[in-house]
């Protein structure tokens, strides 16, 4: 049986546009698009080639909307990969975000942040 690929995970924020533009300057990675989405909302693809994010938000406020999957911060959290995490530790520090709970145990060394949303993001390197 051949195993799936993760292609991307669609989450639900405040500004689409600055959660965008904060992960592009944290990991690097590019909008590979942009455009209308349900419930009159805005929808920006934020990533590599292989994979993305799909920043997500709704034309009302997302704490205002009935639908579950509408609720900023719903999930556990994000996880990253990086090559640097130092660099990109460096830069989540400098962007104002307080980095906690760093970890180094198998397979690698991690920490977590808050975006402004109260949505965690774990980044963690493998080397």
């Amino acid at each position: 049986m051949q195993s799936g690929t993760l292609e991307h995970v669609n989450f639900t924020v405040s500004d689409s546009e600055k959660t965008a533009a904060m992960l592009c300057a944290l990991f690097g990675w590019k909008i590979r698009w942009r455009g209308p989405a349900k419930d009159g909302g805005l929808s920006i693809h934020v990533g590599t080639e292989d994979d993305y994010l799909a920043v997500y938000m709704p034309q009302a406020s997302p704490d205002e909307m009935p639908n579950p999957n509408a609720i900023s911060g719903g999930l556990n959290h994000i996880g990253v990969l990086v090559d640097d995490l130092d660099a990109v530790e460096r830069r989540v520090v400098d962007a104002g975000f307080s980095p906690f709970n760093h970890a180094d145990y198998e397979p690698g060394r991690r920490f977590y942040f808050l975006d402004n949303d109260g949505i965690e993001f774990e980044v963690v390197s493998y080397e």
